[in-house]
């Protein structure tokens, strides 16, 4: 009796998969604007974007993860050749942040430690940390979510329900319902929305951060 409910809510949804993850997006979109604006805490701000992208990431994951090397002559998966190459930036980036505060502790010593105020060194480090990561890291996250709306328009095209031969026929094949919902859901416009909508709210979940050098 699960599996059934379970299966007619999945194909309401699959009926109108666009639709629903338009709506899902919108709806936690305003609830996180007006999060944002009010000052919520920074973990709730944070699960509301997560809720937001989860459907249509999951479905561009699926998607791009089932196209063959063949549709993009050396990549094995789009998935999986840009997944490795956003995690190595990111690595990068947190190095160079972390190369950034050591620059700034190392500049700010001699003060600090004029004044006798030895132990705000670390505190200096670590609101350079927080103003700088979400930023840099929501830059490279936009990256990553407009290259992998390109190459959904290029596997599915801009149709709430495209054509056959798209997306690979392998993916999904006995589950057809939910097939019709991750490819509605994958949809490069919405995907590319609410992916952008997370990178430009991430900074704001540190916006209470002051950095102070006095």
């Amino acid at each position: 009796m699960t599996g059934a409910t379970g299966t007619g809510g999945v194909g309401a949804v699959a009926r109108h998969p666009l639709a629903w993850g338009a709506a899902w997006s919108g709806a936690l979109g305003i609830a996180a604007a007006a999060g944002i604006a009010a000052g919520w805490p920074a973990w709730l701000l944070g699960a509301l974007l997560a809720l937001l992208v989860a459907p249509s990431l999951a479905a561009t994951v699926t998607v791009l993860h089932a196209t063959p090397r063949r549709r993009f002559d050396e990549m094995s998966s789009v998935f999986g050749h840009f997944v490795v190459r956003y995690l190595a930036l990111v690595v990068g980036v947190v190095a160079w942040s972390l190369s950034v505060v050591v620059g700034a502790a190392i500049s700010a010593v001699i003060q600090l430690a004029a004044e006798g105020r030895e132990s705000q060194i670390v505190g200096v480090g670590l609101d350079i940390m927080l103003v700088i990561v979400p930023t840099v890291v929501g830059l490279l996250w936009a990256a990553f979510v407009l290259r992998c709306a390109w190459f959904l328009a290029r596997v599915r095209g801009w149709r709430a329900a495209p054509a056959a031969g798209g997306v690979p026929d392998g993916m999904l094949a006995g589950r057809p319902a939910m097939r019709r919902l991750v490819v509605g859901l994958s949809h490069p416009a919405l995907f590319g929305a609410a992916g952008l909508f997370v990178a430009f709210a991430l900074p704001s979940l540190y916006g209470g951060v002051e950095l102070l050098l006095d």
